[in-house]
């Protein structure tokens, strides 16, 4: 059967299309005080949110996108009835399941940034721009939406960027891998992996399982999706720091963290060239991307089973589960300055990136992932081994080598959460359709 077509001029921009390279964002965090002006706000924001539908002219790489928390559908005034044929998840909000995604201690709801994870984050506007000037120029458009309406609040607001090495904070290539979706005619990254059905990422539509999800009203749910976004500073001196303690020489401090997170800092997979960088390779998005595990390593001799990267998508690795039902979409994007090259001691400075999860289930994607592959081992038959570079507690990493196999025990926590929240990001016509209510 023919993939169904996908109605881009209905779906946000932020859900399917790849962000430009080098890019400014912001996140601008809204409490809604009054409900007629927050569905006036609702009105606003869908004649500037940017559609998949393949844009031209200068605006291009240049995208608005906007979602709504669980509690923003309620200062709306949405229908119970419509709220509860949302996911369960994303009713509870990030905060409440927290345990299960390894926040906890130090990552605990408690001592997030305010207002992350409480009830007064309504609306999250996000804007992607090519540089600074285009995003002010951006942000003035998308202003006008807002300003002026006292029963709207911006409380909370992060800038972040991707530079044009589209390195993130501990210095590895971001952004590398991106699935396609059939329908959206949006290539991935990886050619040897099969496009996955249009319901893994966006409502409405047949999903892996042959299943469709909708809602009450049908116009609610479809062409929308669920976010998660979540703040995680990562402790950059504390990384370079045990990558040195735990090497004998520069070059094996690049494997060592080469082999935590399965590619060089370049992007080059250690899959492709698992003895040296390859920075040509790791610039390469025709090659970068374009290998698989099961074939050729399945010990995991080059490409450890426990690195970040093969835990966060195995691809046709042997796990206990099935890989496809667990994709997902990720937006990375850096926050703070970098730590200048060769300082090993934390200079105070918060720092870090901007973590979005773009899927159409919550559980079976981002929070599988985190609790189930991060968090914990079984699945590669690694026992409680967690990920490397951020796991939540207690963290053991195998590197397989031969004769002996090496073992890291006890590795610091590189990476804190400093808040998050489960959002909705509506379809354009369900935007309209939240603008409209009458109760």
């Amino acid at each position: 059967m023919e993939p169904t077509e996908l109605e881009l001029d209905d779906i946000q921009s932020g859900v399917l299309r790849p962000r430009p390279t080098p890019y400014a964002a912001t996140y601008i965090g809204f409490r809604i005080d009054d409900r007629k002006t927050g569905r006036e706000l609702m009105q606003r924001v869908s004649k500037v949110v940017t559609s998949a539908a393949n844009p031209k002219g200068p605006l291009a790489d240049v995208s608005v996108s906007v979602a709504v928390t669980c509690k923003g559908l309620e200062a709306l005034g949405v229908p119970q009835e419509s709220i509860e044929s949302l996911s369960w998840e994303f009713r509870e909000g990030m905060a409440a399941r927290a345990d299960g995604l390894g926040d906890f201690g130090e990552s605990a709801p408690e001592n997030w940034e305010q207002p992350l994870g409480s009830s007064d984050l309504h609306v999250v506007l996000v804007v992607v721009a090519p540089d600074d000037q285009q995003l002010e120029a951006a942000l003035d458009r998308a202003r006008e939406t807002y300003h002026n309406m006292p029963g709207i609040k911006a409380i909370w607001r992060q800038n972040c960027r991707a530079l044009e090495t589209e390195k993130e904070q501990f210095g590895f290539r971001d952004g590398i891998s991106h699935p396609a979706v059939e329908g959206s005619g949006i290539p991935g990254t990886n050619p040897q992996e099969v496009p996955f059905k249009a319901g893994e990422f966006v409502l409405g539509y047949s999903d892996e399982m042959r299943g469709v999800q909708s809602t009450v009203p049908d116009i609610l749910g479809r062409n929308g999706t669920y976010v998660a976004f979540r703040k995680l500073q990562q402790r950059v001196a504390d990384f370079r720091q045990y990558l040195k303690e735990n090497s004998k020489s520069v070059e094996a401090e690049e494997l060592l963290a080469a082999k935590m997170m399965g590619r060089w800092r370049s992007g080059a997979p250690l899959a492709l060239c698992p003895f040296h960088d390859d920075p040509e390779l790791g610039a390469d998005p025709l090659r970068n991307n374009d290998f698989l595990f099961e074939a050729e390593d399945p010990a995991g001799l080059k490409t450890p089973s426990g690195s970040h990267m093969r835990r966060c998508n195995p691809r046709d690795a042997a796990i206990a589960g099935v890989a496809r039902i667990h994709r997902m979409i990720r937006r990375g994007t850096t926050y703070g300055p970098a730590l200048p090259e060769g300082v090993m001691v934390d200079d105070g400075i918060d720092r870090g990136i901007i973590f979005a999860f773009v899927g159409a289930f919550i559980g079976r994607q981002f929070e599988f992932i985190q609790s189930q592959w991060i968090n914990d081992g079984i699945f590669i038959g690694a026992d409680h081994d967690r990920d490397p570079l951020c796991g939540s507690h207690e963290i053991d990493f195998t590197i397989p080598q031969k004769p002996v196999r090496r073992r890291l025990k006890g590795i610091p926590r590189f990476v804190i959460t400093r808040g998050g929240e489960y959002c909705f990001m509506p379809g354009l016509r369900a935007l309209r359709w939240l603008s409209e209510l009458d109760t």
